[in-house]
């Protein structure tokens, strides 16, 4: 499987996506059992044309990630549901997914990226560092969860684009 990554956009109720999701809430449940640890939300609307975008990740004919944005406000975006399937973890997937996310955030005009990452996950917390992510106050409904959560965002200057 050494096949290149490929990333596109897909239809977020697709049978893919909706395996990666699926996935993803079972790796989440048992990594944070504890209860209102998780916000698995993520309605089709909100990635529509012109609000988000949801992407899957492909290796020849296998999906092996996702990720979405959804706008949140004049020029914010928000970063969901980010996963790779773990037998494909530590081979550029999430890095691949975000850089796509960026750039369709670019599209958007949006100058600013948010998102929430548990304090358990470190591979997914250094992958956002590394990206050039930094810890922000929790924000909406990850307030309740501090203890669990860590919310990151991304600036982006206009000549960044």
């Amino acid at each position: 499987m050494n096949d290149p990554i490929d990333v596109v956009q897909a239809d977020l109720m697709s049978a893919e996506a909706q395996a990666l999701i699926g996935a993803l809430n079972a790796e989440l449940a048992a990594m944070y059992p504890e209860p209102g640890a998780n916000h698995f939300r993520l309605d089709p609307d909100e990635v529509s044309e012109g609000r988000g975008v949801f992407l899957v990740a492909w290796r020849g004919s296998t999906p092996i990630g996702c990720g979405a944005l959804r706008r949140i406000d004049d020029g914010v975006g928000e970063i969901k549901r980010m996963f790779s399937i773990p037998e494909q973890r530590g081979r550029g997937v999430g890095r691949a997914i975000l850089e796509a996310l960026e750039a369709h955030a670019a599209k958007l005009g949006i100058t600013r990226i948010v998102l929430e990452t548990g304090t358990r996950q470190s591979a997914a917390v250094g992958l956002y560092r590394r990206a050039g992510f930094i810890p922000i106050p929790p924000y909406g409904e990850y307030i309740a969860t501090a203890e669990t959560s860590l919310c990151m965002a991304k600036d982006f200057a206009q000549n960044d684009k």
